[in-house]
């Protein structure tokens, strides 16, 4: 395996230097904050866009939903935008609209198109499937309010990051079953797809990364309190029956992440059962290195061109 990129190393040795404590030693409040100042460390500001605004997705069914729109360009004068719905990383228990401010912006400036992010509960105060309803409904939403948000309803495209990797993989399929509009496009940064956790690079990581089998565990034994929901596809996307259907993806995987197992199977499934896919494997980083811009050189580019597959798509 490829030695970890030189940011990388750095950012390590300053979270050991400074005594930073792994999430599953604290409490879901300690570690929010934790990851919130992580964070205002790691990231830059993210680039100036011409609109950012916050918007509330409200349903009769469920509790109204935080979002976030942003513009990466000019409101169209004619015609319609395409949209990306962001559901952010932070294992269902951290993370918010804050936290991923600054990747939501990078993505919007590079589409030149609008990124919606989605402020869902968290766990254990609410545990699966809130996170899930939450998507949901914010996905709803968009799609009935696209018209009057300059949004063209047939290049929506869902996409996140880790947990949020995982709420979009489950929208897809739902919106390929029905049960959720219509998607163009999923977007699944180092996702997590199976949580039962029986990939492979659980056992190569179980220390000295801020992501671990540990930490895994913590956010799992968080957002499903019941085992037997591990196996739902719904919680598990790699456990649906089929994945024959879904929306074109991109899957980007880390080398050093004990997710990377999962999201290599999952992108050669989709790939097997004729879902049009683009693997993205980064063999010298670490889970969550898209949130790291600020300290570690090769992310610009890689958001640059995940936004790339993505506006070829739409």
């Amino acid at each position: 395996m490829p030695a970890l990129h030189p940011d990388v190393l750095a950012v390590l040795r300053a979270a050991r230097e400074a005594g930073s404590r792994p999430f599953e030693t604290q409490t879901p409040a300690e570690a929010r904050a934790a990851h919130l100042q992580r964070a205002r460390v790691l990231q830059s500001p993210g680039p100036w866009l011409p609109e950012v605004r916050d918007l509330v997705a409200r349903s009769g069914e469920g509790p109204p939903v935080p979002l976030r729109l942003y513009w990466g360009g000019a409101a169209p004068e004619s015609g319609l935008s395409p949209c990306l719905l962001f559901l952010h990383g932070g294992g269902w228990v951290l993370g918010g609209l804050e936290t991923h401010d600054s990747l939501c912006r990078q993505l919007a400036h590079h589409l030149g198109a609008c990124v919606l992010a989605v402020d869902y509960r968290l766990a254990p105060e609410h545990p699966y499937p809130a996170a899930l309803e939450d998507g949901l409904a914010a996905l709803r939403w968009l799609a009935a309010e696209a018209g009057a948000l300059g949004i063209d309803r047939t290049r929506i495209a869902v996409g996140g990051d880790s947990a949020g990797g995982n709420l979009a993989a489950v929208l897809a399929l739902m919106a390929r079953d029905g049960d959720a509009p219509a998607v163009a496009f999923q977007m699944l940064l180092y996702p997590a797809v199976d949580l039962a956790m029986t990939g492979e690079s659980y056992e190569r990581f179980r220390d000295g990364l801020p992501l671990t089998a540990a930490t895994m565990r913590w956010f799992i034994d968080h957002y499903l309190p019941a085992p037997l929901d591990r196996t739902d596809w719904r919680a598990s996307p790699a456990r649906a029956a089929s994945l024959r259907g879904a929306a074109p993806a991109l899957v980007l995987t880390c080398g050093h992440d004990p997710l990377c197992s999962e999201g290599q199977l999952y992108a050669a499934r989709l790939e097997r059962e004729e879902v049009r896919v683009t693997a993205l494997h980064l063999a010298d980083q670490m889970h969550a290195v898209l949130s790291m811009d600020r300290v570690i050189a090769p992310v610009g580019e890689v958001i640059s061109f995940a936004a790339g597959i993505l506006k070829r798509a739409w």
